[in-house]
């Protein structure tokens, strides 16, 4: 906390995701061209919430001067990760402000200045050792069992050496002289932090032979301009920060105040890797995961707030404390995903506008998922319908995905390959007909009632026909139960379905005279006998 200019200004920056808050309050959030995934989400988020707490703005920058990484579509997709996840862009690419451009390959002229500064003061110099070069060296030191690392050779190029070279045509990089003592900074997180950069590698390259700056050198550059005084960033950053200090005084500037947010694993304590696909933002918006349930389920287990499930997202910003924030690694556990997005679909239903948002959202679903089978088989979608299925099954889905699964996917679709023996389809019909002269049952237990009165009166095992049942209704041999079937299906929507599946019944063949009363009774006892036997 800057007391004496009463700002509190902070970045945050991960290998996919850098975000600073600028002396303007503002927030800065900065991508290299891949998939946002959940520590990039956790780091964008606490970022978002402290500009918030703080009256900031919240700004997109680019990083995609590494063109060997770019991914068709990542900036959008980036954008709407962002966007779905409440997390709402101020300024960017797509929404111009002060501090553009926010695209760095849009900003070379600006690194190529202050790459010239750092040669004229003596901070960097060229270096023109090739690929092959290179390569050489790293194989000697893997052999000679060292850390493979740049031997500086061309710090140490005479002028007139470097000039004849860059007259020849030859295109140099740019490295970085480090300093090879120790340096210490105070992380925000994790205290006093002393690291030495020479120990594990030699100058850095910070201007490429293509022009393009790299990674570390971009961002000093970027994060002075916007004048960010606070940087927080996932813990793998915390090794360089050493250099990003030295980098800093080079050009006499004062350095922000570094934080580092630990790593967040899997349940069994391994590291979370990019090639998971399921860790990434778009594959949690595949299956129907709600917004605020994943950032409740990240900021559980990074820390930063005295309790879990804020019901909104704008209520965590003026909750979010750094201070609070963890210096373990948060493990993450599936199933409190699960849970936090089932207290979601919960207060989704007790609240009108959210709960009218989830019955179009159920709605467009089901009509994606059975696009195919929607003009023949499903039923009609109206919206009071959807509403009482989805306060029937919220203690029975995790998602709303859920409601398309196997176990459930009858709510919507009426069996269309029930067929059942002779004698079933008799009692079928028989119940159809029973049931149909009854008024709407509003209550389950006065259609238990019914069921178990209309199984005595015709002699048949109450299990065995709710069986039987069950399957007409819905073709699962296990799930609800019958009258819980019936009372969410509605009494129409049940005679449907009975109907459906006395028109798929085989015929029962007695040899006699179509339709004669003996041959009725017959295939009522065998019905009834089948029944009680099974």
């Amino acid at each position: 906390y800057l007391q004496n200019r009463g700002e509190y200004l902070l970045g945050l920056r991960a290998w996919f995701l850098v975000a600073s808050v600028t002396r303007n309050n503002n927030a800065s959030i900065l991508s290299s061209l891949g998939f946002l995934h959940l520590g990039g989400l956790r780091t964008a988020l606490y970022n978002f919430l402290f500009a918030k707490k703080y009256n900031g703005k919240f700004i997109l920058r680019i990083e995609d001067t590494d063109q060997t990484r770019l991914v068709p579509g990542a900036m959008q997709q980036l954008q709407n990760d962002l966007e779905w996840a409440g997390i709402e862009i101020d300024e960017g690419p797509c929404q111009e402000g002060t501090y553009g451009p926010y695209i760095q390959s849009s900003r070379l002229q600006i690194y190529r200045e202050h790459v010239s500064t750092l040669l004229s003061n003596g901070s960097a110099y060229y270096c023109f050792c090739s690929d092959k070069r290179l390569q050489l060296l790293r194989k000697e030191a893997l052999r000679m069992n060292e850390i493979p690392k740049y031997d500086n050779r061309c710090r140490h190029l005479p002028p007139d050496v470097v000039e004849t070279k860059l007259q020849n045509g030859e295109s140099p990089c740019v490295r970085f002289k480090i300093s090879d003592k120790e340096e210490s900074f105070r992380d925000l997180i994790y205290g006093n932090i002393s690291y030495n950069v020479s120990l594990n590698e030699g100058d850095p390259v910070i201007i490429k032979s293509d022009g393009f700056p790299t990674y570390h050198f971009a961002n000093v550059v970027d994060d002075h301009l916007m004048e960010i005084t606070h940087v927080l960033r996932g813990v793998e950053w915390q090794i360089s920060t050493t250099k990003h200090i030295l980098l800093y005084r080079a050009f006499n500037w004062d350095p922000p105040l570094f934080g580092h947010l630990p790593l967040l694993m899997n349940a069994d304590g391994t590291k979370l890797s990019k090639r998971q696909g399921d860790i990434k933002i778009s594959h949690y918006r595949e299956i129907n995961v709600f917004p605020l349930a994943l950032l409740n389920f990240i900021v559980h287990s990074g820390g930063g707030f005295t309790k879990d499930a804020e019901r909104h997202l704008k209520p965590k910003c003026y909750t979010f404390e750094l201070s609070k924030v963890n210096s373990h690694s948060g493990k993450l556990m599936p199933e409190r995903l699960l849970e936090f997005n089932r207290l979601e679909i919960k207060r989704k239903l007790q609240n009108t506008f959210d709960e009218q948002q989830l019955v179009l959202q159920v709605k467009e679903l089901v009509q994606r998922t059975f696009q195919d089978r929607l003009s023949e088989y499903t039923l009609q979608l109206d919206e009071e319908y959807i509403r009482n299925v989805l306060h029937w099954a919220v203690n029975r889905i995790d998602t709303i995905s859920d409601l398309v699964s196997k176990d459930l996917q009858f709510v919507w679709l009426v069996p269309s390959e029930q067929k059942v023996e002779a004698p079933d389809s008799i009692m079928v019909q028989l119940f159809k007909s029973k049931f149909e002269a009854e008024k709407e049952f509003a209550e389950k237990e006065n259609l238990n009632i019914f069921l178990r009165t209309f199984c005595k009166d015709n002699e048949i095992k109450f299990s065995n026909f709710m069986k039987l049942l069950r399957w007409v209704l819905s073709g699962l041999k296990e799930g609800p139960g019958v009258a819980e079937m019936i009372l969410i299906l509605g009494k129409e929507n049940t005679l449907k379905r009975l109907m459906t599946c006395l028109n798929n019944a085989k015929s029962f063949q007695c040899g006699g005279i179509k339709d004669c009363g003996a041959c009725r009774n017959v295939q009522l006892q065998l019905c009834s006998n089948v029944l009680k036997n099974r």
